[in-house]
């Protein structure tokens, strides 16, 4: 097949309007992962020359992706990313599926809920409905996170294979973040053996000291894992006790989410 080029673009000016396409999406990426940066900051995570990152900059601003905060001299994602992240976060109604069954478990329980998608060898939050507890939980929206200390995580894992859960996870050791944090492979295909009997899986601190989390996952029409839905609050306010009915909560939460998107198991 012959490929017809625009008359007077050279092969090698595509592959620099590509290379400045790529660029300019990784800039925006790692902006992404903070809530303000500057210049400087931006250009050596990016190991991009200041002139260059500043270049990329002002022409992400231009088209409302980057905001620039003069009286402070820092950058920060603009309203433009947002909006084209929510056309992929609405995609297939799954907040909109999702959200009424959580503002049901903030209602009921009075703890945060959590919406979380799998991106590669991480989690992203995608929806949160906040519980009106005085001390509560927040995850930022976007936010990402580790898939093997965290209860959405697991959760998203709990119906792959074996095979599968080492491909994404990898072989370890992990990064420990509290004293509990599972860090070797064995042991965190060990917990999912054990979820999978109960139904939902937990983050027992180890993600953050204090915090626990009950999550449980979401199917789509084709009995697909899209989702995972998880329930955080206090350790103090999620005693073994109540770890049975709490979970079982959150998965009849989840199969409703599911049957909404068409599930029928």
């Amino acid at each position: 097949m012959e490929i017809k080029r625009r008359p007077g673009r050279s092969r090698s000016t595509e592959v620099g309007e590509v290379r400045t396409l790529e660029r300019g999406l990784y800039l925006l990426e790692v902006l992404s992962e903070a809530e303000t940066l500057s210049l400087s900051e931006l250009a050596r995570k990016t190991e991009l020359s200041p002139s260059t990152a500043y270049r990329l900059l002002e022409t992400l601003r231009r088209r409302g992706f980057a905001d620039w905060d003069e009286a402070r001299g820092l950058w920060k994602v603009g309203l433009r990313a947002y909006q084209v992240g929510s056309a992929f976060l609405t995609r297939g109604g799954l907040i909109d599926a999702a959200m009424p069954e959580m503002e049901k478990l903030v209602d009921e329980l009075n703890e945060t809920v959590n919406l979380a998608v799998l991106d590669g060898n991480e989690v992203v939050y995608i929806a949160q409905v906040e519980g009106r507890q005085l001390i509560r939980m927040f995850t930022r929206i976007g936010a990402r996170a580790p898939i093997y200390c965290t209860g959405v995580g697991k959760a998203l894992l709990l119906e792959h294979t074996e095979p599968e859960v080492r491909r994404i996870v990898g072989a370890g050791p992990f990064k420990p973040y509290t004293a509990k944090t599972i860090t070797r492979l064995d042991g965190f295909l060990e917990t999912l053996q054990e979820a999978r009997q109960h139904g939902y899986v937990m983050d027992d601190e180890e993600r953050e000291d204090g915090v626990r989390c009950i999550a449980t996952p979401i199917h789509d029409n084709r009995g697909k894992v899209v989702a995972s839905i998880s329930l955080s609050a206090p350790a103090s306010r999620v005693p073994n006790e109540r770890l049975e009915a709490l979970g079982f909560r959150v998965r009849r939460a989840a199969d409703a989410v599911s049957a909404r998107l068409g599930w029928a198991g």
